[in-house]
């Protein structure tokens, strides 16, 4: 279903909401959907009509706008104004309550500009790319993939006359496009005669860019580096003193909010896909040999929409799974990954993310970097179809090791043992007076490299040593390969006895990409119902309290002093609870009022209808209480809080009946 109004409180405490009042209000829109023709094109024009709805609203009351408007705007660059601003706060509040606070993780705030030998170590600086074509003639630039993919969409949506094989074809095309080499998207662009979009001339093979944005740190330009594309590396490289502050004590975790910088292709999709962003990035580090998490029950129950590389492969749909099932059976790698696939969950559903257009989908292997041992992305449902928003990756110990590698300090963990225990161990003994008299003043960095060696990495030298005497060694940090000789270096396998183990830990990165959450909770909460007038539609964000950028308003119903005393009163009252809100004394009617209120997503409004008591109006059904001024505040931020659910307030408080006027359901002019 392309529209779904909210129906369900995404309050802490998950109590139900009474859905009726608001299903019967969108009835009437969600039958004009239904009515539709069932063909793709239809559905593809309903989707854009809604998503037109959604944005049109968005923008025009100013929860994001183009940056730098009136200059033209600037493609992938959004400001966010003051409901959007207020959204965004509220959900990274609720993010760092539910993981930093709830986990016990370690935050950390990292320089957004990133020297580039960090980002070598990462790969990011060789391999960070997407592939691009140019307009042979203009010179424009677009993202080869993106090409591919909507001429395959298009066709699938709005040619009627595609024969069975074909659409087969295109659909085989979209499960592998991300697998696709430059070679083959440019094979399959020539194949199908696409051209550049906007002038229809042709365009150049398919080359990669490089998607970071480089500056130089300091006048001289000598010292390069780049913005960076995401936050986990500011956490990677301060591994050796979080796992120090932390006690020498694993599993732990370290989070990090802030902005990261892709200078995308030709980014689209609004807020989905653009060069500026915010992320909010957990590494969670953990003993290779025990992957289990104590907490990993708290969420074993929970059953959601799951989509495993299987079904994939056979071409079938994802399907509800228990994760504590998914877990046992080896579906999803290990507890760890599990539980943080669950708390995702929970996160997404508790900010109001329909858990109906919400699944996990698990990589394919062409997806799956070599050193992952697996990886799931939280994708959700919106206009634009299925967008991934979280991932959650087992990342092993690659990043670790290759920023050991590269630094030549060892980013490692231990564990001390209750008794010694004898191992046979492999003992790299280099000689320094040999090192030295060959490599001088490189030499404490070639006999770092040497005592860096994996264990297979060192037999092979020992073996190489043995029978030909010498042997090329690539040295990290010095950018080059060394001779190793025979008399520079001593490897053997020896007994010893060991008092701790010494290992690099592995780690478990959900990453949050914050703008996609807010885009797809906006078009979840967003929804239509009938106003006064024939065919009139008003606009309305379903919004959580939770994440609601404002929490109530205050209206006195008519413009005189002493209703404007007690509105001024109950805002005083509602300042002092920590609740944010807005007083609105216009002599608008008090249904323009409501209506412009309902549009950003505000949950209660309270009318100043008498100087003892007022009224309290739910935003979805419209039901409306009676309180005694002295204890409005209170009632708000109980549900407001997520303390109660409005169908709980309404067990406690008598119910109001408003009158024609007062319930003009009026758009604002």
């Amino acid at each position: 279903m392309l529209l779904r109004p909210l129906l369900s409180s995404a309050s802490r405490a998950a109590k139900p909401r009474s859905p009726e009042p608001l299903a019967a209000a969108t009835a009437a829109f969600l039958s004009r959907m239904a009515a539709a023709p069932a063909s793709s094109a239809a559905a593809a024009g309903n989707r854009e009509a809604f998503r037109v709805a959604v944005t049109n609203t968005l923008e025009r009351r100013l929860f994001y706008v183009p940056s730098f408007k009136i200059y033209g705007g600037v493609a992938g660059l959004y400001d966010y104004g003051p409901p959007g601003c207020a959204v965004k706060a509220n959900v990274l509040a609720f993010w760092r309550q539910h993981f930093v606070l709830e986990e016990g993780m370690l935050e950390v705030d990292c320089p957004c500009v990133t020297p580039e030998v960090v980002l070598k170590a990462s790969g990011h600086v060789d391999k960070f790319t997407d592939l691009m074509v140019k307009d042979e003639k203009t010179g424009t630039c677009y993202r080869a993939d993106h090409l591919l993919k909507d001429f395959c969409k298009d066709k699938l949506e709005k040619d009627n006359t595609l024969s069975p094989e074909k659409a087969a074809e295109f659909n085989h095309i979209l499960a592998v496009l991300d697998d696709l080499s430059a070679e083959q998207l440019g094979a399959k662009i020539k194949e199908y005669g696409i051209v550049a979009p906007d002038t229809k001339n042709p365009l150049s093979d398919p080359y990669p860019f490089n998607l970071m944005f480089q500056t130089s740190i300091g006048p001289s330009g000598l010292s390069p580096g780049y913005m960076r594309p995401e936050t986990a590396q500011g956490i990677f490289v301060n591994f050796k003193d979080l796992y120090y502050y932390n006690g020498n004590k694993l599993p732990f975790a370290a989070a990090q909010i802030g902005q990261a910088f892709r200078n995308e292709i030709s980014p689209r999709q609004g807020l989905l896909r653009v060069r500026e962003f915010t992320l909010a990035e957990i590494e969670h580090f953990v003993d290779p040999e025990d992957k289990s998490h104590p907490k990993f029950r708290d969420v074993l129950d929970l059953e959601f929409l799951m989509f495993p590389r299987e079904q994939q492969l056979a071409g079938k749909s994802a399907m509800k799974l228990n994760i504590g099932q998914a877990v046992s059976e080896g579906t999803v790698n290990n507890e760890t990954l599990g539980y943080f696939i669950g708390r995702v969950y929970l996160f997404l559903t508790q900010l109001g993310i329909d858990k109906d257009r919400l699944r996990f989908r698990q990589h394919l292997p062409n997806e799956m970097a070599h050193y992952a041992a697996d990886c799931w992305d939280a994708e959700i449902e919106c206009s634009f179809g299925w967008i991934e928003c979280v991932g959650i990756a087992d990342r092993s110990a690659y990043d670790l090791r290759a920023h050991s590698d590269k630094s030549g300090v060892a980013l490692e963990a231990h564990e001390k043992f209750a008794e010694p225990r004898e191992v046979e161990k492999l003992v790299i003994t280099p000689s320094k007076k040999e090192l030295g008299l060959a490599f001088k003043g490189n030499q404490r960095m070639v006999l770092e490299a040497l005592e860096a060696m994996s264990e297979t990495e060192a037999l092979n030298m020992k073996s190489a040593l043995e029978s030909k005497g010498e042997v090329e060694f690539k040295v990290c940090t010095l950018g080059k390969d060394v001779t190793i000789k025979k008399n520079m270096v001593s490897i053997n396998m020896e007994k010893k006895k060991e008092h701790q183990r010494k290992f690099t830990p592995s780690v478990i990165e959900p990453s949050f990409g914050i703008g996609r959450i807010i885009y797809c909770l906006f078009e979840h909460c967003f929804y239509q119902r009938p106003g006064k007038a024939e065919d009139e539609q008003l606009n309305v964000f379903g919004f959580p309290p939770l994440v609601a950028p404002i929490k109530c308003t205050v209206f006195p119903l008519v413009k005189i002093e002493k209703f404007e005393v007690v509105a001024k009163k109950i805002s005083k009252a509602l300042t002092t609870a920590g609740i944010s809100h807005i007083i609105d004394m216009t002599g608008n009617t008090i249904g323009k009022r409501y209506a412009r209120t309902d549009e950003i997503g505000v949950p209660l409004a309270i009318t100043v209808d008498n100087t003892t008591s007022v009224t309290v109006r739910d935003r979805d059904s419209k039901d409306q209480i009676r309180v005694e001024v002295d204890e409005v505040a209170s009632v708000v931020k109980e549900v407001t809080d997520g303390q109660s659910t409005w169908a709980d307030i309404m067990w406690r408080y008598p119910a109001h009946t408003a009158s024609a006027a007062d319930e003009e359901e009026a758009s604002e002019t």
